[in-house]
């Protein structure tokens, strides 16, 4: 049975028809208004109606960022748009022409369930997934289930806190781990190592266009992969508090698998060494017990798109 997964952006929404096997059929893309939730709503529909006349589907799953109820209709929270205990789910419903149910999944976790099924945790059983863009989101899989806790807001690992009175967070609270394992964190370190280190951030700044107000994530790659010794730097540091914090989480899960995803992992190598890294050193009992694998995410940008609609499928 194919199913309609949709992927909701702070600008963009990408809405896709996905076979059985997490293959993408079809997709159209649509601009997002954060402002406006109605809209955001009849853009999904008029999308899953384009989408319905040329493919058979049984399912619609809607991916956003923020807290959905347990009953999988409901965005309680969200960061980016204004939606506060908004029906999300059943607006779409009410609004396509198909009479087929309509599931909304946090974004995390449909990422993360795309590479349990499809990617880099298919023959995983225990799994944490961490999606590394602005901020830091997480998936949990346990037992070859989707843990969404009981009021649907599990695996919020980004806001675990890691330093006591540390960066201040856009949760309200201090030191949480996205503020220093995120692309955030990737940045503001940029920003401030180009300053106290001006003979070696040229590279970086001139990526930047000599604007270090301008600095991005992907400036900070490029200068890596071309060797950068700054650039090099500031992705092993991201790289070990990544597996510094995943060490903390196998503490409480012990997954067999821990999957780095987002803009971030377009580092490879030199985000993803490090991360093992630092996994290492702070696993507890090393020696005496297994060590879960790090492998970087494989299905890239569609990954919430092709969860969210496998999840609603099921």
């Amino acid at each position: 049975m194919h199913a309609i997964g949709v992927d909701i952006g702070g600008t963009k929404i990408a809405i896709g028809v996905v076979d059985e096997d997490g293959q993408i059929l079809a997709q159209v893309r649509r601009d997002t208004d954060a402002d406006d939730a109605a809209s955001i709503d009849r853009v999904i529909a008029d999308a899953v109606n384009e989408l319905a006349k040329q493919h058979p589907v049984g399912a619609v799953g809607v991916a956003a960022a923020g807290f959905v109820s347990s009953d999988r209709t409901t965005m309680a929270f969200a960061p980016n748009i204004d939606w506060r205990n908004y029906p999300l789910g059943t607006k779409i419903a009410d609004l396509i022409e198909v009479d087929v149910p309509v599931v909304v999944e946090n974004d995390a976790n449909a990422a993360g369930w795309a590479e349990f099924r499809f990617g880099a945790g298919r023959a995983a059983s225990d799994m944490l997934m961490l999606t590394i863009g602005t901020g830091l989101g997480g998936a949990v899989v346990v037992n070859r289930e989707l843990v969404r806790g009981r009021w649907g807001v599990a695996a919020e690992v980004g806001h675990m806190r890691v330093v006591p009175g540390g960066h201040y967070c856009g949760c309200g609270h201090e030191g949480c781990w996205e503020q220093y394992a995120s692309g955030s964190a990737l940045v503001r370190d940029a920003k401030a190592a180009v300053v106290a280190l001006p003979h070696l951030g040229g590279r970086i700044l001139e990526l930047a266009g000599g604007d270090r107000r301008k600095i991005k994530g992907p400036h900070v790659t490029q200068a890596a992969h071309e060797g950068d010794t700054l650039a090099v730097d500031l992705l092993a540091k991201l790289g070990r508090w990544i597996g510094e914090g995943a060490a903390s989480v196998a503490a409480l899960l012990d997954p067999e698998l821990i999957v780095i995803g987002g803009g971030v992992a377009a580092a490879g190598d030199l985000l993803l060494l490090p991360a093992r890294e630092g996994f290492e050193a702070q696993l507890s009992a090393l020696g005496h017990r297994p060590v879960a694998a790090i492998e970087l995410a494989l299905q890239g940008n569609e990954a919430g798109m092709v969860g969210a609609a496998d999840l609603a499928r099921r």
